[in-house]
């Protein structure tokens, strides 16, 4: 640690904060609206709202709200309510600046213990910090900076995300031409569409797969070493199906006696079993591809686009076709007889899956931009709190430069 910084314990650090009488909301007392924000220990910045003023913390402010529980810290500058369950109110003493505290904590390493608590672990740690609270100032406004930038990103990749659901909504309800509408089994979609059993456009693929006029077994197995990197000899042919042991791809799974299979470029792949059906998410191949037991895939027929079912199905909760137990299982019989619409012509389901796509796009670009723009949030707090750098060495510039690269205005 350089010269003009000092440590100390944070127990030594802060101040008691006195909120006498201030009532702690449980929540089931949090409105989606309110005049004054509820701060608990959850990763939101605001879990709700209240008009209850009995609850309300005016002072001593800014605070910092830490979950005992979850090890969440949250900066706080304005009159807000305390949720019940796990909040401490921190204020550092006088010569810390309020603000260089709060990403001063976050930089600490806090190792998770559970939902037990760990404010006790927290004040027995060190916390460093500039002797000139001008500097610890400067500090704390480059992460500010960083860190709205962040905000904002996230806010447009939320916008954007909105906008594709909307997206989906429109066009599975009423086409690219707006054409009057019918009720079916599946709701309302263009008079012109057809509804369908899944299995008369696609086949489900599932514990084997048969490959019949897709592609000749050697051109599978050719493929399957280019884009996996495995030996012929790893592999098993009965009949017109290929199996792949899976110890020639133990580092895609760890597993010892799972066999996988070869899937052809524009299958859309579903989790089959275990929690992960939850998580609702999907991928569609872009090349040949070998998978798991654990998940199941529709190869789409020539007379559907691939793309378009593959939109559909992001607008589909696999949950409704779930086979409940201690293990929810996904499997052909309940995706074969499911019911899809289908546009009246191949080309109208390429033009639909083209605008969802560009919208898939632009939220694949700022997805990047998010990270790149947290991990540059993430290095300058390690190196700005460990003195590593100082703001002094910093191009600022540059820094706006990169910011404003990644759609964001900085303030």
């Amino acid at each position: 640690m350089s010269e003009p910084w000092t440590s100390a314990p944070v127990a030594d650090c802060i101040v008691h904060v006195t909120v006498t009488g201030k009532t702690k909301l449980q929540t089931r007392d949090y409105r989606p609206a309110g005049r004054f924000p509820i701060i608990d220990q959850g990763q939101e910045q605001i879990a709700g709202w209240t008009d209850d003023e009995s609850a309300v913390i005016a002072a001593p402010l800014p605070v910092i709200v830490f979950g005992d529980h979850t090890r969440a810290f949250k900066f706080v500058d304005m009159p807000f309510a305390r949720g019940a369950d796990g909040t401490q109110l921190l204020q550092p003493k006088s010569g810390i600046d309020p603000l260089f505290f709060f990403y001063a904590c976050r930089a600490i390493d806090l190792p998770g213990r559970g939902y037990n608590r760990h404010f006790t672990i927290l004040k027995e740690k060190e916390l460093s910090f500039p002797k000139d609270i001008e500097e610890q100032r400067a500090v704390a406004g480059v992460l500010r900076r960083a860190e709205r930038a962040l905000s904002m990103q996230l806010e447009q990749l939320h916008t954007l995300q909105q906008i594709k659901r909307a997206a989906m909504h429109e066009l599975f309800a009423r086409g690219l031409h707006r054409e009057p509408q019918k009720e079916t089994e599946i709701g309302l979609v263009p008079e012109s569409w057809t509804i369908e059993r899944l299995d008369n456009r696609a086949r489900v693929i599932s514990t084997r797969m048969s490959y019949g006029e897709l592609e000749s077994v050697d051109d599978v197995l050719e493929r399957a070493v280019r884009v996996v990197g495995i030996k012929v000899s790893d592999m098993n042919r009965v009949g017109n199906e290929t199996v792949i042991k899976s110890a020639a791809l133990e580092k895609m799974l760890d597993a010892d006696v799972v066999e996988y299979r070869c899937a052809p470029p524009g299958t859309i792949v579903f989790p089959k079993r275990g929690a992960a059906i939850a998580t609702n998410k999907k991928r569609l191949t872009a090349t040949w591809s070998v998978f798991d037991p654990n998940v199941i895939g529709v190869v789409p027929e020539k007379s559907i686009n691939a793309a378009f079912l593959y939109h559909w199905f992001q607008s589909f909760d696999l949950k409704t076709i779930t086979e409940p137990g201690p293990t929810p299982q996904i499997n052909k019989k309940h995706l074969e007889p499911l019911s899809i619409p289908v546009p009246s012509t191949i080309e109208e389901q390429h033009d639909i899956a083209t605008v969802l796509a560009t919208l898939d796009r632009k939220i694949d670009l700022h997805t990047k931009k998010r990270e790149v723009l947290e991990a540059l949030f993430n290095a300058l707090l390690h190196k700005l709190m460990t003195a590593d750098i100082a703001v002094s060495d910093l191009d600022l510039l540059a820094l706006d430069s990169n910011t404003a690269q990644s759609g964001v205005v900085t303030p």
